[in-house]
């Protein structure tokens, strides 16, 4: 399980279907991926003000924290472990 350094829990589907798309990440690229999505994650819970960090949580991070050009990977990996994303906001980001 993500650490957090507060009392946040991980609603627990998303915690599965994060641990899923973090194992299917090249090797190269993965560690770095869990640290920053980890870290936004928890920063966007907090943002909401809630003690849980949920699957819109962890799609937000990886929006913001996923450079560019691995977006077709990203989406196709959202896509394979079934996360919810807008594909408006990801035609809008970094707009």
């Amino acid at each position: 399980m993500p650490e957090t350094k507060e009392k946040i829990e991980w609603e627990a589907a998303a915690l599965k279907k994060y641990q899923l798309i973090i194992s299917k990440i090249p090797l190269f690229h993965r560690d770095i991926a869990k640290v920053v999505v980890d870290k936004k994650a928890l920063s966007n819970a907090q943002d909401r003000k809630s003690n849980m960090i949920e699957e819109s949580d962890i799609v937000s991070a990886f929006f913001s924290e996923v450079p560019k050009a691995f977006y077709s990977l990203m989406i196709r990996l959202f896509n394979e472990v079934g996360f919810t994303y807008d594909e408006q906001k990801l035609n809008n980001q970094g707009s």
